[in-house]
């Protein structure tokens, strides 16, 4: 391993060979974390874990790992530190900038600032709008990027049922507001590839809608980035936003990339060192305070070093594995799970744009007679296989897609019915780049015989959540 002041080698240390891929003249899954791990099964003996929950959280990239561990010897202060370690971790920390910026295609005088999460990002987008500024959202969003709006006014957008009716909606919605508020601020903010459906958005048509009336657009990323190249030039977004955690990163870490100007112009995020350039006291009795123009107005306090570091690791990780390469992978990884789910007449996959809409690895569907989580548990308990079950944190696009009543609704994951009645919630199965071919096919071949033959196991609802009985 070699280091210096002006930057830090990526390494990549050998991992341990994959099992060859059935998609063939495709290459195996990328090597990540916990892939040989074994999980006990309420019927006896082990299995190899199959982790199919990557809209949540992602497992890391070994080649992330091996390099987060290649420097964490080296871990020092970020910024205005005197020492070598300082000033390496100093270097590593903005060059991670530049890689994060490389990654989005961002343009040139975007910031790239670090964040805590997509959540955290979009909160701090939120609080740097400019007066009075009026913010455009389908209602569905993901809750991170529903609800950080509070001091705006916002304007929730009808779920639409096709990409022309995406971009109509907002058209019909952005002409209204410059009838009403002649062309004052505006923001838009849109996913790429939702977190219940996995379905792509016109993100490219939305941002060429928002821009004919004088909006801006953010672009909640989280499930996009790490399955699709994202390129703010391309889609002509403003603001990206992802997370470290999806982007097989989990150290904590988040970014918000775009303009810099109504950054620049907003009070810090938050208050503290590292976002101060000058702080001075008064003849009152007070503090004058001087805040950077840079990112760094918005990332007061010690950075996560390790966590933005991880993210550039993933970053470089993926361009070098190709984006071409992994999607054509995935693809075939979709095809296999929507063919097995088709065989099963009691499952309905949860859609908004059709079958022939373009997604990623993210597939949500209900069993007819199960209810989610006890279906969910079974997958557990029984077979080894990690997925996620109820309202996913997008409530109102959830209750859409079940056509369902709000209030017969339990919280997030927190279904009311009893395991064996008619399921509230949805079931989520989602995969990636490091998810081998043999957990698709365990998953699909785990649905068919708990629907044809029901679960081997007793299980009762603990705290609003079915588990396996003693």
């Amino acid at each position: 391993m070699s280091v210096s002041t002006s930057t830090f080698t990526f390494t990549s240390v050998s991992t341990a060979a994959t099992a060859p891929s059935v998609c063939r003249d495709i290459p195996g899954p990328l090597p990540v974390l916990g892939r040989d791990v074994t999980v006990p099964l309420v019927t006896g003996g082990e299995v190899t874990y199959a982790a199919l929950d990557y809209a949540a959280s992602a497992p890391a990239l070994q080649r992330v790992w091996d390099d987060v561990a290649a420097y964490a010897p080296y871990y020092g202060s970020v910024h205005r530190g005197a020492g070598y370690l300082s000033q390496l971790s100093t270097d590593l920390f903005e060059n991670s900038r530049e890689t994060v910026a490389e990654f989005l295609d961002c343009r040139d005088g975007d910031q790239v600032v670090f964040t805590r999460s997509t959540t955290d990002s979009l909160n701090l987008l939120a609080a740097a709008l400019p007066a009075d500024c009026q913010v455009f959202v389908f209602e569905t969003e993901h809750h991170a990027s529903l609800l950080p709006w509070r001091d705006a006014r916002v304007t929730y957008l009808n779920a639409p049922r096709t990409h022309g009716e995406a971009v109509a909606t907002l058209e019909r919605a952005l002409v209204g507001r410059d009838d009403r508020d002649a062309g004052g601020p505006a923001l838009v903010c849109v996913t790429g590839a939702s977190n219940v459906t996995g379905e792509l958005w016109p993100v490219r048509e939305l941002a060429a809608a928002a821009h004919a009336h004088g909006a801006r657009i953010v672009l909640d990323a989280a499930q996009l980035a790490p399955h699709h190249p994202v390129s703010v030039q391309e889609l002509d977004v403003d603001w990206v936003a992802f997370s470290g955690h999806k982007l097989y990163a989990p150290f904590g870490s988040g970014v918000l990339a775009g303009r810099s100007d109504w950054l620049r112009e907003a009070e810090p995020y938050l208050a503290g060192g590292g976002a101060s350039r000058k702080v001075s006291r008064r003849t009152d009795g007070g503090v004058d305070v001087e805040w950077h123009e840079s990112a760094a107005r918005h990332e007061a306090g010690s950075p996560n070093v390790i966590g933005v570091y991880s993210i550039a690791s993933a970053c470089k990780a993926l361009t070098e594995a190709g984006f071409d390469t992994l999607v054509a992978r995935e693809q075939q990884l979709i095809d296999t799970v929507r063919a097995g789910l088709a065989e099963v007449p009691e499952v309905r996959v949860l859609s908004l744009f059709g079958d022939d809409a373009p997604r990623v690895g993210v597939i949500s569907f209900v069993v007819e007679g199960w209810n989610s989580s006890h279906f969910a548990a079974a997958l557990s308990a029984e077979y080894g296989i990690g997925v996620r079950d109820g309202l996913f944190c997008a409530h109102p696009l959830v209750r859409t897609l079940l056509g369902s009543d709000p209030r017969t609704q339990g919280e997030c994951g927190a279904p009311e019915a009893a395991p064996g009645e008619k399921s509230l919630n949805a079931i989520r199965v989602s995969f990636g780049a490091g998810t081998p071919d043999e957990h698709v096919e365990r998953f699909v071949r785990a649905v068919k015989e708990l629907v044809r033959d029901g679960a081997k196991w007793n299980y009762r609802t603990v705290d609003g959540r079915c588990v396996p009985a003693v």
